[in-house]
């Protein structure tokens, strides 16, 4: 009987917590569906129905007006390009130097351990000076290069693959030796497969960092056709603030890819996700 009134109590508080982040996941994704929606509506219908969400006619208004009055294609392709070239360094050169970290012994390894996780404590806003200097000694201010340099490296993913790394077993890395294999065919053979949920945690993290940077071109591009999606959502809702149906059609092609990786890769970041929050 006793048993019986636990079981009925867990199903009711489960019930209970289902409703509650039921509600919370409408509040939350309330102003994306919006936004969504509100990008297949003309300027007419948003002004005229403020409280209506779906929209009268359902028109692509909104996409050919951003398409037509800016380079949208033109700012989507270097977006693309600085996130993909970005990411996979970021997860090739934070798996690498995690590896050196993890299964390799040296002199000055722990102090240059250190120094590295205290550059995570100084703020973006400090170095954007030095970097900016940087950038125009080299010549390459106004180029994609410009933000794709100083991104090469990420303290916190090396930290991340750090410690999956430590969790594969060194009886694996010593059968491969064993099998003749050298410590960069160890590295790709049997340390990448092994921490796969830790690159999709990263890569997810730094294509979404790196997708919605708006500070960093801002502060290295100077041309119009050199800009980003985000930098160019601005200029345009500057240029044309009157026309909410372009903007949130822009707002929204801004928005989509990063969705769309997020629902191909979800289970690779929640499984990191939940292993780095054990860890």
């Amino acid at each position: 009987m006793k048993k019986k009134k636990n079981s009925h109590t867990y199903k009711r508080y489960h019930y209970i917590i289902i409703a509650f982040l039921s509600v919370f996941s409408a509040i939350l994704m309330y102003p994306l569906a919006w936004t969504i929606v509100t990008a297949f509506k003309s300027t007419a219908d948003i002004r005229k129905n403020r409280t209506k969400f779906f929209p009268t006619e359902w028109t692509l208004y909104g996409f050919r007006t951003a398409f037509e009055k800016a380079p949208v294609g033109r700012w989507f392709l270097n977006s693309i390009l600085i996130t993909a070239i970005i990411t996979i360094a970021i997860i090739l050169s934070s798996t690498l130097i995690g590896y050196v970290f993890a299964k390799f012994e040296f002199k000055g390894k722990k102090l240059l351990f250190v120094i590295m996780l205290a550059t995570m404590m100084v703020p973006g806003q400090v170095t954007m000076i030095p970097r900016y200097l940087m950038i125009q000694k080299i010549h390459l201010y106004n180029t994609i290069w410009g933000i794709i340099l100083p991104g090469l490296v990420s303290a916190f993913s090396i930290y991340l693959a750090k410690q999956f790394i430590e969790d594969v077993p060194d009886s694996l890395c010593e059968a491969a030796k064993i099998d003749g294999a050298g410590s960069l065919r160890i590295y790709w053979s049997v340390i990448l497969p092994n921490i796969r949920p830790a690159i999709g945690s990263i890569g997810i993290f730094t294509a979404m960092q790196v997708w919605n940077d708006y500070l960093n071109p801002l502060l290295m591009l100077n041309d119009m056709d050199k800009m980003t999606l985000p930098l160019g959502l601005v200029i345009f809702e500057g240029q044309r603030s009157t026309d909410l149906s372009a903007t949130m059609a822009m707002a929204t092609i801004v928005m989509l890819p990063m969705i769309i990786i997020f629902l191909l890769f979800q289970k690779q970041f929640v499984k990191g996700m939940t292993l780095s929050g054990i860890k």
